[in-house]
């Protein structure tokens, strides 16, 4: 017996998945390029890790913020005073990773993420960053990674990285993918990725799993400079 058309929208909706977290991952250059007043633009320099590596932005559920944070302490989020934010509960270990990683930690990103994001993950601040810095391993481990710092200084476009994406996470991966570009001067720089994820964050999938099991999106940016540190 044929199926439906109701049937087979569903089924054909379901095979291409649908999104349900978001990773953030900067290209620190390029967001710095754009951002020079940073605290953590400030000292980039080429020694650094994330001259040439992904850095950790963030890990947004999709549709749901702020779950369970009081009104007060939202309102204090939304001023972007995050250093006035309390540190979220992590080990020694946990917060020296991060401070490497995730260099936005020295304007307060990492109280932000945790209070806007990670209160609606359903574990605590350690599983929460912990899962993202793994997550991150494997994208700067990846062909993705290679791309970028072979490129720094000169363009790259939405074919090679989804390319770049297929060969590592499997073919798809890079129509999970979207990009962020700014202008700075006459410059198209890259900013940095989002990529869409489905699945349990929980169960140690990797990369690979998460991304395939969501729904693809529009790149957004086509192309654009692979930023050197420094201000240009």
């Amino acid at each position: 017996m044929a199926a439906g058309p109701c049937l087979a929208q569903e089924t054909a909706a379901s095979l291409k998945g649908r999104t349900e977290h978001i990773l953030a991952v900067s290209w620190q250059p390029g967001f710095c390029e754009t951002r020079p007043d940073r605290k953590e633009c400030s000292g980039q320099k080429a020694q650094r890790y994330d001259a040439t590596h992904f850095s950790l932005h963030g890990l947004w559920p999709m549709k749901k913020s702020y779950c369970g944070v009081a009104a007060d302490m939202r309102a204090l989020d939304r001023k972007g005073n995050w250093l006035d934010l309390p540190k979220p509960a992590v080990d020694e270990d946990i917060a020296a990773r991060l401070l490497i990683a995730m260099p936005g930690t020295q304007s307060g990103l990492d109280r932000h993420q945790w209070l806007r994001s990670g209160t609606c993950q359903g574990g605590t601040a350690q599983d929460y960053f912990t899962r993202q810095l793994s997550l991150l391993d494997e994208l700067n481990r990846s062909a993705v990674q290679a791309l970028f710092a072979g490129r720094i200084g000169n363009q790259v476009t939405e074919t090679e990285i989804k390319q770049a994406f297929d060969a590592s996470f499997g073919k798809g991966a890079g129509e999970r993918v979207r990009m962020r570009c700014r202008k700075a001067g006459a410059r198209s720089v890259i900013t940095g990725l989002t990529i869409g994820l489905a699945g349990d964050l929980s169960a140690g999938t990797g990369l690979s799993g998460l991304i395939l099991a969501a729904g693809s999106t529009d790149f957004k940016c086509g192309k654009g400079i692979v930023d050197m540190a420094g201000i240009q």
